[in-house]
């Protein structure tokens, strides 16, 4: 009779960073390129008894079962697991063994008063500073980096000993994330679980995990908005999902409920066509939030198909813009399609808001109509500050008509001195048959 070993946590994640290595042998997943899905070598239990001596703390079971059965750093979200030394360094030592004073839910005032001698008290001393930060990242070790200033700590004590927290800076109003998973292992096994199933993990571990079944039951049996919204977003991580989930989506929108926006941003994530009653009843309406989400989708998932029945709804509600997001997307939208001319763009060019005008500029960068809308570019160079000038010659280059060289004229002194801006008010010049010294001229 043969008895056959019970698969352990720890022989699937080995098989499994095996097999995601087959999945990603481009390493086109994020990070992957610094560490390959090698693993480094085991830590012995005495090494591992050592250092916990040395440093007077006791790592999780989980993570200690990671160090002495996988690898001693390596492999991981992100750029990857530190080995156990250099997570360390990143701690002071009397840090380690301090109190966790972060949890899961922290509101925003807790978070905020203790932050608070960080970001308000200028003239606070290094050895304050280094007191409070190390306060806030106290009973955690940091096992790697996402990058930036993004980072992966484990909480050694406490009530949520074992869990993953992701940290960036001391922002206000964003206190430290928890992920989902109450252990190392299951976190580490997740990654390896959405590489091989091909999720999109730019963000792994900030969503709420399962499959798409599993996130339409946690909406439907949901407490409170916010878990239908984080089951809801969980979505985003799918790069397509199948004809059930988009119907259960659209009914989400029909009853035009909290999630309503986002359940339109997934079904055309998925399908620009399925989600076009939605996007056209977007569009027209007379919330202009609607009107920007629309925008918005259609940029993020419009670019390579025919939005040609969107862009004439989009042109037609031009005079409904009067911020300069909403003109920021419209730009993103149309320009691609080549339907922005200079004149239907005259009212923004001229308009008394600067980061409306500058965002009309980039949105026109690539009309063919500029030389022959001089009047209009003369007008946004009389009434406007001198950042209009240098915005044009940023995004535009120099428009070569006569009734604007006064206005490059008085801007020369500023550029001549830098070979490309200088090549561009030479060319402009050449245009018009007029001498390379023009400009110096009195």
């Amino acid at each position: 009779m043969m008895f056959w070993k019970k698969e352990t946590q720890i022989d699937r994640i080995k098989n499994k960073l095996e097999e995601a290595m087959r999945k990603d042998a481009d390493f086109s997943v994020f990070g992957a390129s610094s560490h390959k899905y090698r693993v480094n070598e085991e830590l012995t239990t005495k090494e591992l008894t050592d250092w916990q001596a040395k440093h007077q703390v006791t790592l999780p079971e989980p993570y200690m079962q990671f160090l002495t059965k996988v690898g001693n750093g390596g492999a991981g979200p992100y750029y990857g697991m530190y080995p156990i030394e250099e997570a360390a360094s990143y701690t002071d030592r009397d840090a380690l063994t301090a109190k966790c004073v972060l949890h899961p839910g922290m509101e925003k005032e807790e978070w905020n008063h203790l932050i608070e001698p960080l970001i308000s008290d200028e003239d606070i001393s290094d050895l304050e500073y280094d007191a409070t930060r190390n306060q806030l990242l106290g009973g955690m070790l940091c096992i790697g980096t996402q990058g930036c200033e993004y980072d992966m700590y484990l909480v050694l004590e406490g009530k949520h000993r074992g869990k993953i927290v992701y940290t960036s800076d001391f922002h206000p109003d964003h206190p430290f994330f928890f992920v989902y998973e109450d252990n190392f292992l299951d976190w580490y096994e997740r990654w390896l679980d959405e590489i091989i199933l091909d999720y999109d993990i730019g963000w792994f571990g900030s969503k709420m995990p399962g499959d798409e079944n599993a996130l339409i039951q946690a909406y439907q049996n949901a407490p409170s908005e916010e878990i239908k919204s984080k089951a809801l977003e969980g979505m985003f991580k799918f790069k397509k999902i199948v004809q059930p989930t988009i119907d259960f989506l659209k009914n989400v929108a029909e009853q035009k409920q909290y999630d309503r926006i986002t359940a339109i941003q997934l079904i055309c994530k998925t399908s620009i066509d399925a989600g076009r009653e939605f996007l056209l009843e977007l569009l027209h309406s007379e919330n202009n939030e609607d009107f920007l989400h629309a925008l918005k989708i259609l940029n993020w998932y419009g670019k390579s198909i025919d939005i040609a029945e969107f862009i004439k709804v989009i042109l037609q509600n031009l005079d409904r813009v009067h911020d300069s997001e909403t003109l920021s997307h419209v730009g993103y939208v149309l320009e691609p399609a080549g339907v922005i001319s200079l004149q239907s763009f005259a009212p923004f060019l001229c308009h008394t808001d600067s980061n409306i005008q500058t965002a009309a500029i980039y949105a026109t960068r690539s009309c063919n109509d500029k030389s022959e809308s001089w009047e209009t570019i003369e007008q946004m160079f009389m009434e406007g500050s001198k950042d209009v000038l240098k915005n044009t010659i940023l995004y535009w280059g120099l428009i070569p008509h006569e009734r604007l060289l006064p206005y490059y004229k008085a801007a020369w002194p500023e550029y001549k001195n830098n070979q490309n801006f200088r090549e561009k008010f030479i060319g402009c010049l050449k245009e018009l048959h007029l001498p390379d010294d023009y400009f110096d001229k009195e």
